[in-house]
C-alpha cells in the first residue's frame, strides 16, 4: 500500500473514534445521571435549613416532584 492510503485510513480511524468516544460517553453519562440524581431531599433539607427555612415533608415532596418534572420536561 502506498503512504497516501495509510494516512487517510488513519484520519478515517481518528474521526471514527473520536466520533464514537463522544457519542459512548454521552451515554454513559445521561444513564449515570438518570441512576445518581445530583440533589435528593437530604441535600434539600439541608439547604432549606441553612436558609433558616423549617422544611417539612409535605414541602420536600412537592420540591422533588417539581424539579423531576422540570428534568423530564427539558429533555
Amino acid at each position: 500500500m502506498s503512504t497516501g492510503i495509510w494516512i487517510l485510513l488513519l484520519v478515517v480511524a481518528l474521526i471514527v473514534g473520536l466520533v464514537g468516544g463522544f457519542f459512548g460517553a454521552r451515554k454513559y453519562m445521561e444513564n449515570y445521571l438518570k441512576n445518581n440524581p445530583p440533589i435528593n431531599e437530604d441535600m434539600l433539607r439541608t439547604m432549606m435549613l441553612q436558609m433558616g427555612q423549617k422544611p417539612s415533608n409535605k414541602k420536600l415532596h412537592q420540591m422533588m416532584q417539581s424539579m423531576q418534572a422540570q428534568s423530564k420536561k427539558s429533555k
